[in-house]
Formats: C-alpha cells, sequence, structure tokens
C-alpha cells in the first residue's frame, strides 16, 4: 500500500474511519429526532424541516408497502430534477426495504426502457414534465404504476429572487392510472418494519455509458454510509454547515456530498433545480451557505459573472469537486475571492463517489488529490498488470470499503472489472493515472480515450492542460480522428474568451501548440466552437464531438 500522502493527511483526523452499520435511512431519522424543527430543505420560497421530511418519507414508504406491494429488495426509479420530491422519494424507497434507481432525467423513452428492463422496476416516481417520457412504457416494461411529482408543490410565498419556469408549472392532470405526490402524502399511511442493514442493497445508480452499454453498480448501505461520513468528516460538514445543491441529485457526486452527507450530520440544503449563476450567489448570500461540491464548468461560470462583486458570497469555507480538472487560473481567482482553495477529487458509480479527494489544507490544483480513508489505490500497466511507481502512467486500481459489490446481473462484467493484488481485489477504473512522490494522483486520461498518432500514444486531457496555458483559450477538448498517414490525428475543439474573438485564427493557435508541446502531440487541427456538449451532470461530451467528426468523414 502507497504511503507516501501520509505525511500530507489532514492532522484533525484519523487515517482510518468506522461508518454506522444501519441503514442510510437511519441517518434521517437520527437528524430527525436531534433537530426536529430544524429547516432541512430550502427550496426557492418554501423550505421543510426534519419533522416534515421524515414523515412525508414515512408516509410514502407506507404508501409504497401497503397499496403498491414494494417488498424487500425491489427496485424503485427515481425519474426528475433536483427537487424536495427526490430527497423525499429517495429516503422513502430505503425506508421501505426497497432499492433506489436513480435516472438522468434527459433520458427519453428507448433510453428509459432499458433501464427499466434492466432494473426490473414496477414503479417510478416522475416530475410531471417528464411523464410523457414514461406513458408509453407501461404497456411493454415491467414499470406498473407511476407517482407523478409537481415541484411547485413545495412553494410557499411570494419569492424576489428567480424560480426556474419549469418550477413555476401548477399540478396537471393526466389520463390513465396515474398516482399524484399529493394525495399520497396525504393518505399518511404508516410503513411496516425497517429492516435493512449495512450489507443490504441501496442504490443501483448506472455508469454513463460513455465506454459501453450501462451496467447498473450494486451499492449497499454501508458503501454508501463510507462515503456520506467520509465526504462531512474531510470537508468538515458540521449540523450548523448549509450546503449549496447545484450537481443533479441523481449522479452520485451530487447525491454524496450535496443530499446525504448533509443530512447525515443535521444541517441545511439550499436545494437549485437548474443552474442559474446569479441565483446561486443570491442563495448563497441569503443563507450563508458555507460549502459547494460542484464541476469546474460551473466555478468558471460562477467567477465569469460581472454581477458577483453585487453579492456577498464569502460565507464559502469549502469548495471543491471533480469531473474535469479546474484551470489553474480560475483556482487562483477563487482564492483570491473567497481565501479559500478549490479541492479537486475524483470518484466513479462504481465507488458511489470519493476515491480520492485534496487535503483542504495542502491542495493541488489539477490533481485528483489523496485515497482517503481506507482507500488503497495503485497505478498499473494496463497490459502487463505489473504495478509502476512515482510519475508513471497507467491505469488506476482501487481497493476500498465503497466499491460496488458487483454489476448487477452481469457476471462476467463483474469479473473483467476485479483484478486481485497481493491477496487483495481492485477495481479497474479504466482511467489513466499517475502519482508524484508526495503520493497525489493525476489524472491523465480514459484508457478508451488515448490517440495512437503515428505509433504514440496522446492522452487528450494531457495536450488539453497545455492549451489552457494560451491566454486567449477559456476551453478545450481534445479528440482523436482517423488519418491516412499517422492512423489517428489530434483535433482540438477551442472556446475562446470572449474579449479575444476576431484575434485569433485557428492556425494561430495550432503554432503556438507546437512550441509548448511535443511534435507528436500538438493539434493537426483546430475548430473553434462557442460551445460543447455537456451531459446532464455537467461533464464535456468529448465522444459526441468524436462520433460527429467521424460522420463527416464517412460522407
Amino acid at each position: 500500500m502507497l504511503t507516501n500522502h501520509l505525511k500530507y493527511w489532514p492532522k484533525r483526523l484519523a487515517t482510518t474511519l468506522p461508518v454506522p452499520e444501519t441503514s442510510v435511512y437511519d441517518n434521517l431519522a437520527v437528524s430527525a429526532r436531534r433537530y426536529p424543527n430544524k429547516t432541512a430543505i430550502h427550496y426557492y420560497s418554501g423550505s421543510i424541516t426534519y419533522r416534515r421530511f421524515k414523515e412525508e418519507v414515512d408516509a410514502l414508504a407506507g404508501l409504497l408497502q401497503q397499496q403498491l406491494g414494494v417488498a424487500k429488495g425491489d427496485r424503485v426509479i427515481i425519474f426528475m430534477q433536483n427537487s424536495p420530491q427526490f430527497i423525499i422519494a429517495y429516503y422513502a424507497i430505503l425506508r421501505a426495504n426497497a432499492v433506489v434507481v436513480p435516472i438522468n432525467p434527459m433520458n427519453i423513452t428507448e433510453e428509459l426502457a432499458i433501464y427499466i428492463e434492466d432494473s426490473e422496476a414496477k414503479i417510478a416516481f416522475v416530475a410531471q414534465e417528464l411523464y410523457d417520457q414514461v406513458a408509453p412504457l407501461p404497456q411493454r416494461t415491467p414499470l406498473q404504476h407511476v407517482i407523478v411529482v409537481t415541484y411547485s408543490d413545495y412553494l410557499e410565498k411570494d419569492y424576489d429572487l428567480q424560480i426556474p419556469p419549469e418550477v413555476l408549472v401548477p399540478n396537471r392532470t393526466f389520463a390513465g392510472d396515474v398516482i399524484y405526490w399529493r394525495d399520497a402524502i396525504a393518505l399518511g399511511l404508516e410503513p411496516g418494519p425497517h429492516l435493512l442493514g449495512a450489507e443490504d442493497m441501496a442504490i443501483l445508480p448506472y455508469t454513463s455509458g460513455t465506454t459501453g452499454k450501462p451496467k447498473g453498480c450494486v451499492h449497499s448501505h454501508q458503501n454508501l454510509n463510507t462515503n456520506t461520513v467520509s465526504s462531512a468528516a474531510w470537508r468538515d460538514l458540521t449540523v450548523s454547515s448549509v450546503t449549496l445543491t447545484t450537481l443533479p441529485l441523481y449522479h452520485v457526486t451530487g447525491m454524496m456530498h450535496s443530499m446525504n452527507a448533509p443530512i447525515f450530520v443535521g444541517s441545511t440544503i439550499v436545494l437549485m433545480s437548474r443552474w442559474n449563476r446569479d441565483l446561486a450567489a443570491a442563495l448563497v448570500q441569503r443563507h450563508g451557505c458555507t460549502h459547494w461540491t460542484n464541476i469546474s464548468t460551473m466555478v468558471v461560470d460562477f467567477l465569469a459573472n460581472p454581477s458577483l462583486s453585487n453579492y456577498n458570497v464569502k460565507s464559502l469555507l469549502s469548495v471543491g469537486g471533480g469531473g474535469a480538472p479546474l484551470p489553474e487560473a480560475i483556482g487562483e481567482k477563487l482564492f483570491r475571492l473567497l481565501g479559500t482553495h478549490y479541492t479537486e477529487g475524483y470518484g466513479l458509480s462504481e465507488t458511489i463517489s470519493q476515491t480520492h479527494m485534496n487535503p483542504p489544507e495542502r491542495p493541488k490544483l489539477q490533481c485528483i488529490g489523496i485515497p482517503i480513508f481506507d482507500v488503497d489505490a495503485r497505478v498499473i500497466d494496463p497490459d502487463t498488470l505489473q504495478e509502476l511507481g512515482p510519475n508513471e502512467q497507467g491505469e488506476l486500481v482501487i481497493n476500498g470499503p465503497q466499491m460496488l459489490k458487483e454489476y448487477w446481473r452481469r457476471p462476467e462484467e463483474t469479473k473483467k472489472a476485479f483484478i486481485e493484488l497481493e491477496g487483495k481485489k481492485f477495481l479497474r477504473t479504466g482511467d489513466i493515472a499517475r502519482y508524484d512522490e508526495e503520493g497525489y494522483f493525476f489524472m491523465v486520461d480514459r484508457v478508451k480515450r488515448m490517440i495512437n498518432a503515428s505509433g504514440f500514444k496522446v492522452w487528450p486531457a494531457e495536450v488539453e492542460s497545455v492549451l489552457y496555458r494560451h491566454p486567449a483559450i477559456q476551453q478545450a477538448c481534445v479528440i482523436g480522428i482517423p488519418d491516412p498517414h499517422r492512423g489517428e490525428t489530434v483535433k482540438a475543439y477551442v472556446i475562446l474568451k470572449q474579449d479575444e474573438r476576431g484575434e485569433y485564427c485557428e492556425q494561430d493557435i495550432i503554432e503556438w501548440a507546437k512550441e509548448h508541446m511535443a511534435a507528436y502531440k500538438y493539434p493537426r487541427l483546430v475548430q473553434f466552437v462557442d460551445s460543447f456538449p455537456m451531459s446532464a451532470s455537467g461533464k464535456l461530451q468529448w465522444r459526441k464531438l468524436q462520433e460527429d467528426e467521424l460522420k463527416k468523414i464517412k460522407r
């Protein structure tokens, strides 16, 4: 096990972390018992106390068990944007001894059918604006019951800040056999005994599908509690903390850092359904938000807001995230504004979020940090499986208590996902990384994203990192495209800073890149664009750009 990073371990923390042997629902039950009148969720003009939160969770669990026949281990889908209903449904499913299946609200009917059929979910919580995507599915999938959600149910009064239009929409009525959220809560049905323990299955998140067909990751309550408790401890989250929740809750990063961890400690969530930089700043000022886990694109947008100086955002004590490296200049700008460093981390759906985080007391920018509590991380040669040393690039493999148990009903995929080193089971992440002499890890790229240019391996993220040094470049995305001479060649999509547009041409960027990186690495092609395709969780969809290029070539 690598130990150099322990020299830089936060002195306030032990290196190992016991976690509760109870269910994730029990975290809510404890907080509601301790702080019944404390606000659990602020949602635009509405707020929900811990007492009300638990009462509605229990009422929904009663409905699931008594009227809809949910039994231990049954899978239940949540298909909606960030909302109080997402959080309440999540904990209600767990209270009913069932399994949460969180689904990206951008999915369309045919994609939804894949998840429903694979998970065999018979029940779904669905936002009303998404109901049309679900309506055809009960006739041809296992889905039997739909509980329809209206976000505006939790708005309480006039509000002087901007509310997203979809949150303001009143209740709609649908043809067919649907259950309305308000009616379900009003029944007030009592749930049966809570039977779940640490080893029982809690959640079935699906991989993003960037390396193939989405796979369900089987996670236990112990897995979730591991990262719930570690997130709270690492980031100094306490009962008096206030978390700005902007990441989508269906995604493991938002789910763990911005929902489960605050509920575990009994603190307050300030919830946004849609990202809006002005509103985010206003909410930080109004509620005194102390913690914000995000993605780098949100921070770039937040700091680029010309109106930011109109808001007092200095209550923010902990700002960090993952998904993509934060440009160094942005990290420095954040520090000048708040006096706090941006702390990057790393995790997967397979590890229910974090396995690595930067020590807040000594972070490094564009670095995923050090292995957190009880995690053993190594770098290996992806072909020979031999362990590599400092500053050698290879595949990141992980052993830790947050690893998935298996891929849902895919024994062959599960077998391929793990290797054994020194008698321990390690998860193959499919990510190329390195670590330095101090034990800090740095992401290089996905194994599958590697570009083979004339026999040389080119990692796009490495090229992007160099391009970010150009004073006119705001964002860059590098892909490999077929080339008759080199096999593959490097192409860069570039977004220029607003005030630099028209000052540079594509060839200027190529000539600059020639001077700043090896001949086999620099982009032979550059294309200026105004935006990149992004996923709902805020990740740049490089594969979409690559697919578009391949389509052009085939024409």
